[in-house]
């Protein structure tokens, strides 16, 4: 037993940080709070770009055959998305880097909620919807909870989550961001509100 407390008091500060790995690594919370103190130093964010509508038309999204049910299982029309800024974020409830942005895309979706030309499609792609339910839930996430109803264009998705695009009031992409990002920050929210400003 002494032979223990020796080796503690040698080497505590070794044991409590392999303890503390193990946690993150085997926790999906722990690791999402990980990545979130990442996130929030603003080095993973993207910028919305310049619009290439004059260079690229295949940067423009065509909505048809772009379906989402919410909730009560409504099929959400994404045609009448046209003249909106639109914010899309693929998401699922076991992804840790899901989890570590998400604090953030509620505080962008509480920003611009009631604002009638921003719509949020946060779009949910566990196998089993009811547990991304469930994390909405538990965590008192109150962002729209829409899973797809078709085929997603691969444009917007390519396998990636979280994956984030924001569409302009032309359809135009001017963000498409694959991993982790911190959506709450000042600086994006100018950059919306330049969208915004815009006209159709």
């Amino acid at each position: 037993m002494e032979n223990v407390k020796i080796w503690i008091r040698k080497n505590g500060s070794t044991a409590i940080l392999t303890l503390l790995f193990i946690i993150v690594l085997v926790n999906k919370d722990a690791k999402a709070w990980l990545m979130r103190q990442v996130a929030s130093t603003g080095i993973l964010n993207s910028s919305i770009s310049e619009s290439k509508e004059h260079q690229n038309t295949s940067a423009r999204v065509s909505y048809a055959g772009f379906t989402v049910k919410n909730e009560d299982g409504t099929v959400i029309n994404t045609s009448a998305l046209q003249n909106k800024v639109v914010f899309i974020n693929f998401w699922a409830s076991w992804c840790p880097p899901c989890r570590a942005e998400f604090p953030s895309v509620q505080k962008l979706y509480d920003q611009y909620k009631k604002n009638p030309d921003m719509v949020f499609l946060t779009v949910n792609l566990d196998d089993n919807a009811d547990l991304g339910k469930s994390y909405l839930k538990e965590n008192g996430f109150t962002i729209p909870f829409l899973v797809p109803a078709g085929n997603i264009p691969g444009v917007l998705y390519s396998g990636s989550l979280p994956t984030t695009v924001v569409l302009d009031k032309k359809g135009n992409i001017r963000l498409h961001h694959k991993g982790l990002a911190d959506y709450s920050k000042d600086s994006f929210y100018r950059q919306i509100d330049e969208l915004l400003k815009q006209k159709n």
